[in-house]
């Protein structure tokens, strides 16, 4: 959510959509929650008593099905990894995923991400932040709804730790122009790398999501940036 000038309503980032969910999303959501999952509350989370352990953390925003993001916790035991998602969906399959993988480094929040960053994660906690693909809002009188602002990009920062990384991904052209224009603008990052590609490489240490597909597979480009916080 995006916070506007007092006395105006807010603009949220996202739609909750309604999709189907299996039964299987269903159980997770309710027997896997306990282990996996975290109330959202006005209250900064402690992070070592929700992991048992002090250790680097990265943040993935919306993380969709989940793919990405359990795929890289079970590579990475050594770092915890919180998401955070609102479609209940996705967050099922996820649950489902980090289960059968056995992970114990892996915390889900359903909820918006800016209320998230706001209230639950304290200043400094984060050694990474991940948006990957975020909804690009195409049409121009959506683009206010764009969760990738100046307010985003100070709010990141003031989670991250100094010369710790943000990591944005996008495929839509005039995202990413107004990502360029948006990271010139910043005074809490230094641009680490961009890359532009048309597929044939995992860029930016980073893998293939189930959205960057989609986007290849109608002719998109693909850009990242790799922000390291001042």
């Amino acid at each position: 959510m995006i916070r506007a000038p007092s006395g105006r309503r807010t603009i949220r980032s996202f739609v909750r959509r309604t999709g189907r969910i299996t039964p299987a999303q269903e159980r997770a959501l309710d027997a896997l929650w306990p282990q996996f999952g975290i109330a959202f509350s006005a209250h900064t989370l402690n992070l070592d008593e929700v992991f048992g352990r002090s250790a680097e953390r990265v943040l993935e925003i919306g993380f969709g099905n989940g793919e990405t993001l359990v795929r890289e916790a079970g590579e990475k035991p050594e770092i915890d990894f919180l998401g955070v998602e609102v479609h209940e969906p996705g967050i099922g399959r996820c649950l489902i995923s980090a289960e059968d993988a056995g992970l114990k480094n892996l915390r889900v929040i359903k909820h918006d991400a800016i209320e998230v960053l706001q209230h639950q994660v304290g200043d400094g906690a984060l050694a990474r932040i991940n948006l990957y693909f975020p909804d690009p809002w195409p049409k121009k009188r959506h683009h206010k709804r764009r969760i990738v602002q100046i307010s985003f990009l100070k709010l990141a920062a003031s989670k991250l730790a100094p010369d710790a990384t943000l990591h944005i991904a996008t495929d839509w052209e005039n995202y990413a122009e107004q990502i360029d224009e948006l990271i010139a603008q910043s005074s809490e990052f230094t641009l680490a790398e961009r890359h532009l590609h048309k597929g044939g490489f995992e860029s930016l240490e980073r893998q293939t999501t189930r959205f960057e597909r989609r986007g290849l597979r109608k002719g998109h480009s693909i850009w990242d940036w790799l922000l390291i916080r001042n």
